[in-house]
C-alpha cells in the first residue's frame, strides 16, 4: 500500500484510485464502492483540486488512430531554456513539456491532427522559436501503453473490481460519429474531465437535450481520453524517467506484453528512429531506476536499452499548467488536435 502523504490520507488515496479506474464515475456509486456517502466524496475531490493535488481532464486519445503522437526532444541556446519552455507550454499542441537531464533539455509530448500538422509544428514553427537550437522527433507507430492506465495502490482487489465494472458499463459495443462542432464540448471537458452534461450545456449556451446527445455520441467516438491526475509529489511516486529501447520485430509484442504488468510503467509507445520503443517509469526515487534497468535486464535480455534520462520538471502535463511541486496552477491549454470537430 501506499505511504500517505502529510496533505492526504487513506481516504484520498482510495477515491483517487477509484477516479483512475473510472474518471467519470456517479458520486453515489463511488461512494458506495467505498463504503462512505456521495456527498462525503464530492467534498473530498472539491478540496483537491482546489488545492491543486488532482485533476481530471479530457484529451485526444482513445485508440490514438485519430490522431498524430510524437516525442521531441528539444535543445536549448545557453540562457534561452526558460523563454523556451514558456512558448511552447503556451502551444497547444504541445500537450506535456518535461524539462530532461542527459542530451537534451526538453522532451515534449506533441498532439497533433494528422502528420502534416505534425511537419509543420517541429519543422517550420519549433525550429523557427528563438533560442531553440535543434530537435529530434520520434513520432509513434502505436500507443500501448499511457498515462490513463497509471494506477495507485490504494484499493483492495475487489474494491478495483467494482470501479472496473462502472467503467465497462459505459464502454460503447460499437463506436458512434462524434457530433458536429464538438469541439465547444472538448475543450470544457479537458477543463473539467467529470463536466455533466448539463454542467456543459451551461458553459457552452447550448439546450441541455441537445448537449446530453451530443455528449453521449461524444463519449463513444473514440475520440477522447479521461484521466485523474496527481501532483507528483503527493503521488508518492516522485520520480520520471524516460527511456528508450531497440527490439527486433519478432520479439515487440511480447516485449510490450511483458512491460505492462510493471507497476511503474506510465508510458510506453513504439516510435520511429533508431529506436523503436520510447517508455516512462514513475518511481520513488532516482535508486529504482537501477532495479528498473535491473529488471529488464533479467526479465527481457533481448531488449537494449539506449537512454534513459530522468525528467526533472514538468511545467506543462496533457494541457494543464503545473506549478514546480507538480500541482495544477487552475490554467490550460486544451490540446487543440480535434478543434476540427
Amino acid at each position: 500500500m501506499l505511504s500517505v502523504h502529510p496533505e492526504l490520507d487513506e481516504k484520498d488515496l482510495r477515491l483517487l484510485h477509484g477516479l483512475q479506474v473510472a474518471p467519470r464515475i456517479p458520486w453515489a456509486e463511488a461512494a458506495r464502492i467505498l463504503g462512505t456517502t456521495a456527498s462525503s466524496e464530492t467534498a473530498r475531490w472539491v478540496k483537491l483540486r482546489e488545492r491543486g493535488l488532482a485533476w481530471i481532464t479530457a484529451h485526444p486519445g482513445g485508440s490514438y488512430r485519430r490522431v498524430t503522437l510524437a516525442l521531441v526532444e528539444v535543445d536549448c541556446l545557453p540562457g534561452a531554456r526558460r523563454a523556451v519552455v514558456d512558448a511552447i507550454c503556451a502551444d497547444p499542441r504541445a500537450v506535456t513539456v518535461e524539462e530532461s537531464t542527459r542530451g537534451r533539455d526538453l522532451l515534449l509530448t506533441v498532439i497533433t491532427e494528422n502528420l502534416a500538422a505534425l511537419t509543420r509544428y517541429v519543422l517550420d514553427d519549433l525550429e523557427a522559436l528563438p533560442g531553440v537550437a535543434r530537435q529530434r522527433t520520434f513520432v509513434a507507430t502505436a500507443v500501448h501503453r499511457h498515462g490513463s492506465h497509471w494506477r495507485l495502490d490504494a484499493l483492495s482487489p475487489a474494491e478495483e473490481s467494482a470501479f472496473q465494472t462502472v467503467s465497462r458499463r459505459g464502454s460503447p459495443s460499437a463506436l458512434s460519429t462524434p457530433p458536429r462542432d464538438a469541439w465547444p464540448l472538448i475543450e470544457a471537458l479537458a477543463t473539467d474531465g467529470r463536466a455533466t452534461a448539463a454542467d456543459l450545456a451551461r458553459l457552452t449556451d447550448r439546450n441541455p437535450a441537445t448537449v446530453r446527445r451530443q455528449l453521449g455520441r461524444l463519449l463513444t467516438s473514440d475520440l477522447l481520453s479521461f484521466r485523474c491526475e496527481l501532483a507528483s509529489e503527493v503521488s508518492g511516486w516522485t520520480v520520471s524517467s524516460t527511456w528508450t529501447a531497440l527490439v527486433e520485430p519478432a520479439d515487440h509484442r511480447k516485449t510490450v506484453e511483458a512491460l505492462a504488468t510493471m507497476p511503474e510503467l506510465r508510458m510506453c509507445i513504439s516510435t520511429t528512429g533508431d529506436v523503436n520503443l520510447a517508455m516512462t517509469f514513475w518511481t520513488r526515487s532516482p535508486h529504482d531506476m537501477l532495479r528498473i534497468e535491473r529488471t529488464l535486464g533479467e526479465h527481457l535480455p533481448w531488449l537494449r536499452i539506449r537512454d534513459n534520462a530522468i525528467n526533472l520538471r514538468t511545467p506543462k502535463r496533457m494541457g494543464w499548467l503545473l506549478d514546480d511541486s507538480g500541482r495544477a496552477t487552475g490554467r490550460i491549454i486544451p490540446p487543440s488536435a480535434l478543434v476540427a470537430y
